[in-house]
């Protein structure tokens, strides 16, 4: 079957609706989402979306970007962070005509708090000088991207947007430089349809199921960066990957940094305040690599809390905010504590742990979201990317809280309006059913397995491998065995059988095919961290545990091979006008 349509938007979380409700309609647009589109992860999304509003106090869209390069551990592209900044204040503003219900202050503005990294200098003529947090964020009490994503919802259906709700990207179609379209797999049915397009957007979001303790809804296998991947596309900055520093123990469901933003506070087994020493400055409020850190470092020391199932954690304590701002502010996030781990916030301290949150990598794109398919810059026609899929660098080795939700709204926005200006002059290009050959023939053989591996098995060791020899801390030992282990797992997977070989909602059929999804992001992680012989943002190796700006101001690009190991190149980091200096808060 083939459907044709002018844009094909894959994702339906904040990005691609974003980008859907920016496209003309003269032009037909379909949006294939993976999920009911109000079911994205955008949802999940708990603090704010980020601008220099000034509602609240004294801010500049200079002092964020200022913020967000040395967030980003200066590997970020410095004009593309230019162009998200200045941008912010405008996006929030058309958020708020579309209808999104933003919290108010007592003048009735948009209300802001302060977040992780977001800083002002105490001496406005000096921006170098000691730099204090700063209230930059815009929120709806803890469930911001909630209503972000349906009142961007609404407005997609407003524009007469055609939605494909679960339905599963299996092969994107690129020729000679050229995207044609992508096939897709009705999940009710298994049955596969070429959508035929001028352009293709995707905004499939991230890959933190590769990960053990993660606060990534279960579909976050990383899609779209595979489908990238396997046609011979790069992959940029993989290495980076973000743990947030407050997941609910042993679970990994996200406790916002809103909470520490409200004056919630990290505490040890002494009940020691322990972030006064690794961050002085902005305490708690550091960015998430270094809360992370932290983290693990009390617990690696001796000051964790011991658990029930033998792991450890340490205390967030928002007990001394009182109930009316925690019922006010905090709503969602103190009931999941309640809901999950039987713990009263507005009484005891809240168990947490790191969890696998933000992937800063991704597929490259420059700051008009067109997919590049080299490090040269050259891009591939037709093709877009936006959201957390995307890799624009502005999060660099380390992203900002809240400036995700901004980099979807900026960026979905731009990457809609690239596409609208793409469509007055670009054609179909030809295809046929045969188009849908490959993922007839990947399916067919994951339907007629009769090998003994087990889709459940292979993924728990990846996990698990992971989260242990790919997570907060790295070393050489570490990724060399995790090479080897994703080696094994490779073959393995070529052994993998299903029981279900119905066709209707074979979500084990959906497992083995994100399975495959979950290994190619695995590996391109994987290579690039062990390549990276610095300490970096998230990306911190024990075995080299400085910055090198001599050698490793540049980004990685990540090209499958047939070989079991994919080639890195390299892009120079953009430069603008904030030179690389020493991290400290």
């Amino acid at each position: 079957m083939i459907k044709t349509f002018d844009v094909v938007i894959v994702g339906a979380g904040g990005a691609g609706l974003r980008a859907a409700v920016e496209i003309p309609k003269e032009y037909s647009c379909a949006v294939i989402s993976k999920v009911y589109p109000p079911r994205s992860h955008t949802g999940t999304a708990q603090g704010g979306v980020c601008a220099a509003l000034g509602n609240m106090e004294d801010d500049s869209w200079e002092n964020h970007a200022f913020d967000t390069v040395k967030g980003s551990d200066y590997l970020g592209d410095q004009d593309s962070i230019e162009v998200m900044c200045r941008d912010a204040i405008r996006a929030i503003i058309e958020l708020e005509h579309m209808g999104m219900p933003f919290s108010r202050n007592e003048k009735g503005q948009i209300a802001q708090r302060k977040f992780g990294g977001h800083t002002k200098p105490a001496d406005p003529n000096d921006p170098y000088s000691n730099r204090l947090p700063v209230m930059r964020s815009c929120y709806s009490a803890d469930r911001t991207g909630h209503v972000m994503l349906h009142t961007l919802f609404e407005n997609s259906i407003k524009n007469q947007v055609t939605f494909f709700s679960e339905y599963f990207a299996t092969d994107l179609l690129i020729e000679n430089g050229v995207c044609k379209g992508v096939v897709a797999m009705d999940i009710a049915t298994s049955e596969l349809t070429v959508f035929q397009a001028k352009s293709v957007l995707f905004a499939t979001g991230g890959n933190g199921r590769i990960f053990r303790i993660t606060s990534n809804a279960h579909v976050g296998t990383g899609d779209g960066m595979a489908l990238v991947y396997r046609a011979g596309l790069p992959l940029e900055d993989m290495e980076f990957y973000q743990f947030h520093p407050t997941g609910l123990w042993k679970l990994g469901i996200l406790v916002s940094e809103a909470a520490r933003g409200e004056g919630g506070i990290l505490k040890n087994s002494s009940g020691e305040r322990f972030m006064e020493r690794y961050a002085p400055t902005v305490k708690d409020l550091a960015p998430r690599d270094m809360v992370s850190r932290a983290i693990i470092t009390e617990i690696r020391e001796g000051r964790g809390i011991r658990g029930s199932d033998g792991t450890d954690y340490v205390y967030l304590d928002v007990s001394h905010l009182g109930k009316e701002l925690i019922d006010e502010k905090l709503p969602e996030i103190t009931g999941f504590a309640r809901t999950y781990l039987g713990v009263e916030p507005t009484k005891e301290p809240i168990p947490i742990q790191p969890t696998a949150h933000y992937a800063m990598g991704g597929i490259p794109t420059n700051a008009d979201c067109e997919v590049l398919m080299n490090e040269m810059g050259e891009t591939v026609k037709g093709l877009y990317a936006a959201g957390e899929c995307a890799c624009v660098s502005v999060h660099g080795a380390n992203r900002l809280g809240t400036n995700s939700l901004l980099d979807l709204v900026v960026f979905g926005r731009r990457g809609g309006k690239a596409i609208a200006e793409f469509l007055k002059h670009a054609d179909f290009q030809p295809v046929d059913e045969s188009a849908a050959d490959n993922s007839r023939r990947i399916i067919d053989a994951v339907m007629n397995s009769t090998g003994g591996e087990k889709i459940a098995a292979l993924r728990t060791e990846l996990q698990n491998s992971m989260m242990e020899l790919c997570g907060v801390f790295r070393n050489e030992e570490g990724l060399k065995k995790m090479i080897e282990i994703l080696g094994g797992l490779r073959e393995r997977s070529r052994s993998v059988s299903i029981q279900d070989k119905g066709k209707v909602f074979n979500t084990e059929l959906l497992g083995a095919l994100e399975l495959q999804n979950m290994l190619d992001n695995a590996e391109a992680t994987v290579f690039g961290a062990y390549a990276r012989n610095e300490s970096r943002g998230a990306h911190t190796r024990e075995d080299h545990p400085k910055r090198d700006d001599v050698n490793w101001m540049k980004h990685t690009f990540a090209f499958r091979k047939n070989s079991s190991y994919p080639e890195l190149k390299y892009k120079p980091v953009v430069v603008t006008r904030y030179q690389p200096m020493e991290r400290k808060y």
